[in-house]
């Protein structure tokens, strides 16, 4: 799915469901502030939640020590911060077969 495709069903499915037409242009800063949001809120180490999704959450991963998988020397993997997805019942339920 692009970021059209998924401005265009926002757009259609917001008229389904309440029977207003809201503008491409109005979905796509929606977006762009949830993205700003997002990054903000998992830089400051905070958690993102997405109803009926999961949760996006900042975590830090400590350095260890690993092999370069071509020669097998070991090498230093310094300390980095990442960020971890955990899905909700309601997508794994749907994942499963269960109601969507």
């Amino acid at each position: 799915m692009t970021q059209e495709d998924l401005i265009d069903h926002l757009q259609w499915r917001l008229f389904e469901d309440h029977g207003k037409e809201i503008a491409k242009t109005l979905i796509a800063q929606v977006l762009d502030v949830l993205g700003k949001h997002t990054r903000a809120s998992l830089v400051r180490g905070g958690k993102v939640p997405l109803p009926g999704v999961g949760m996006l959450e900042a975590k830090k991963r400590p350095a260890r020590k690993g092999r370069n998988p071509r020669t097998g020397a070991a090498i230093d993997i310094p300390a980095s911060r990442g960020v971890q997805f955990r899905p909700g019942k309601v997508l794994k339920d749907a994942l499963n077969g269960g109601a969507s």
